[in-house]
């Protein structure tokens, strides 16, 4: 489903396995739910909402002391039908990143400067004021979270759709980190073959705030 090469894998014999992405996994699981869903009603929009915490493996070679092969991830997944003005995107989209600020603010406490970024393709038409209301939702609900917006062309996302959010956080040797990165993809469109289904993936390297910010702790 994420186009990634055969050659990036790590075959397994039967009975074992090793997941290089969780969110796929959930994603599977997702469109499962959403078909029987379909089958009793076909413009059914319940939205599911799924969620994971596994230990991932990569097969490649890195020179980056900063990157390792294996790490725990936290994922988040939610599907559901589109119901105009991407309201559903949105939706999705603001329930994921109140998780995610809710969960680094009881673990960080007050102190660390957090920062929301939102990226959407040049190449959607998103209504007036989505993005706006975003960001107010944000602002009333956390202290300490700046809320940025960027745009791009098609070609700088191999990964996500029209719609992705990253969350940075200041780690206690001034650096602003990555920690979190979601956003649209259409995994359950091409595994139903159904055009009008929606999802919305997320993670957050867990293992990577407890070595920045806590070490010795675990979430």
């Amino acid at each position: 489903m994420a186009a990634v090469s055969q050659n990036w894998t790590v075959s397994m014999a039967r009975n074992t396995e090793v997941v290089a992405d969780s969110t796929n996994v959930l994603a599977l699981e997702a469109a499962l739910r959403r078909r029987l869903l379909l089958r009793s009603d076909p413009h059914s929009k319940e939205v599911i909402h799924l969620a994971s915490s596994h230990r991932l493996l990569r097969a490649q070679h890195y020179h980056d002391p900063e990157l390792v092969p294996h790490f725990r991830l936290l994922a988040l997944c939610s599907a559901g039908r589109d119901v105009g003005g991407f309201r559903f995107e949105f939706e999705a989209l603001a329930l994921h990143i109140h998780f995610y600020l809710s969960a680094l603010r009881a673990f960080l406490g007050p102190s660390p400067h957090l920062r929301v970024s939102v990226t959407v393709d040049g190449l959607i038409h998103i209504p007036a004021g989505s993005i706006d209301g975003l960001f107010a939702a944000i602002g009333e609900a956390f202290d300490r979270v700046e809320c940025t917006i960027n745009t791009s062309d098609q070609s700088s996302r191999p990964y996500y759709g029209g719609l992705r959010f990253n969350i940075y956080a200041e780690a206690p040797s001034g650096r602003e980190l990555q920690l979190v990165d979601g956003g649209t993809v259409d995994w359950t469109q091409r595994l139903l073959s159904d055009a009008k289904e929606r999802l919305i993936i997320s993670g957050i390297g867990s293992e990577r705030v407890c070595t920045e910010f806590a070490e010795g702790n675990a979430i």
